[in-house]
């Protein structure tokens, strides 16, 4: 087995943002996805949101194409839900989702940043680029300045060897 540290920080809606992970249907699609990521071999760091939307905190074995891990986590939500709980109405996703990459250094405070997602909204204390999902324009992409490029080599060395 391929040793590897791939982090993800994953946000998709509901179809048309519609408000439908209420606190009661929440931990239901949340159960199916833990379920889905763990029997295709992912670890969910963190998984939460607000009722229009989805943050999941995950590392990907690199046998699975993002999209693919994704595609396949969504869909044996919506449809397990739909099949079992016929008296709520029909629940189903957006299309499309946005990735977000980083190093193990910052997953603790993404994770944070995660499982604090109704906090955050309530008080409107959000990281704008990691609540977007693809439905919103968002060519751009997150650069840091240079300098954070460009350490001193020794240090960094130095670093890289007690981990």
């Amino acid at each position: 087995m391929p040793y590897y540290e791939l982090y993800y920080h994953l946000v998709w809606s509901t179809k048309h943002r519609a408000p439908l992970l209420t606190a009661e249907i929440e931990p239901i699609i949340y159960q199916y996805m833990r379920h889905k990521a763990q029997s295709l071999e992912a670890i969910i760091h963190a998984l939460n949101g607000a009722e229009d939307h989805v943050h999941m905190v995950a590392t990907i074995p690199p046998k699975l194409a993002v999209a693919q891990f994704v595609g396949q986590v969504k869909g044996v939500a919506f449809t397990r839900f739909n099949k079992e709980h016929k008296a709520h109405p029909s629940f189903f996703w957006q299309a499309e989702y946005s990735a977000f990459s980083f190093d193990k250094k910052r997953l603790p405070y993404v994770v944070a940043y995660v499982k604090r997602q109704k906090e955050h909204h309530a008080q409107n204390e959000l990281i704008p680029v990691l609540e977007r999902d693809s439905t919103q324009n968002q060519q751009q992409t997150i650069h840091e300045p240079v300098d954070t490029y460009l350490p001193n080599y020794a240090q960094w060395l130095k670093e890289m060897q007690t981990i």
